[in-house]
């Protein structure tokens, strides 16, 4: 019956903009939802980059390990904030996209025609590159061609080498930088903890096997939200 009445009428724009509306609410809803995870997995992290630095000190024996622990967390760290920030930039643009598309509605409401947006196809172009929105934006995307906000269809979505381009040469100085960021303040109550402590053999090497699990899952959820 839909698809009749598609052939003789034209499509409600009040219908039209509140699927709009509730595309971009989902795309929306899984970015915050991304986000929160990410500050889990920067909460988890830096609190294992101070437990390395901290073994390091009460067992010298064990400081470089520790120290190449605290960098590789490091690094993680780096990957995590990179995405978070990137997915808060996506989450401005789709507010955006929001604004504008409202508006478009409003100007055809009030003079009777749409008029397509540049400024609305190049962010939605943006959006559906994402991995995380590739789905649903490339529906919002069907949704504004047909009521005549955008004139064409999007291109494909980025592949995470493309996203995390530039990483490898960055990451050695702004792992100095991070560890310094979270050490510096951290290192005197670090060295007034260690205290003469007593471990059982096997109890250190659980604890470094759990970490390494751990950040096995955590570089795993990192690239699940990336996919």
């Amino acid at each position: 019956m839909e698809s009749i009445k598609a052939v003789f009428w034209k499509p409600d724009p009040a219908a039209q903009m509140r699927k709009c509306n509730s595309l971009i609410r989902a795309n929306t809803r899984k970015l915050d939802r991304d986000m929160v995870q990410l500050r889990t997995l920067d909460h988890k992290t830096r609190q294992y980059i101070l437990q390395a630095s901290k073994r390091g000190q009460r067992n010298p024996s064990q400081a470089k390990q520790a120290a190449q622990e605290t960098r590789t967390f490091a690094k993680e760290l780096i990957r995590i904030r990179k995405q978070s920030s990137r997915l808060a930039t996506s989450k401005a643009q789709l507010q955006s996209v929001q604004m504008q598309v409202n508006e478009a509605f409003s100007v055809r409401k009030i003079e009777g025609s749409i008029r397509s947006s540049t400024g609305i196809m190049k962010d939605v172009n943006s959006l559906v590159r994402l991995p995380e929105l590739t789905g649903t934006m490339r529906e919002l995307s069907q949704e504004l061609m047909k009521a005549g906000i955008i004139e064409e269809m999007v291109g494909d979505s980025l592949p995470n080498e493309e996203l995390l381009d530039g990483e490898d040469e960055e990451a050695e100085t702004e792992v100095d930088k991070v560890l310094g960021e979270i050490l510096q303040g951290n290192l005197g109550k670090a060295k007034v903890d260690a205290g003469p402590v007593v471990q059982e053999p096997g109890e250190e090497e659980e604890s470094l096997e759990e970490q390494e699990a751990t950040l096995e899952q955590m570089r795993g959820r990192l690239e699940a939200l990336k996919s």
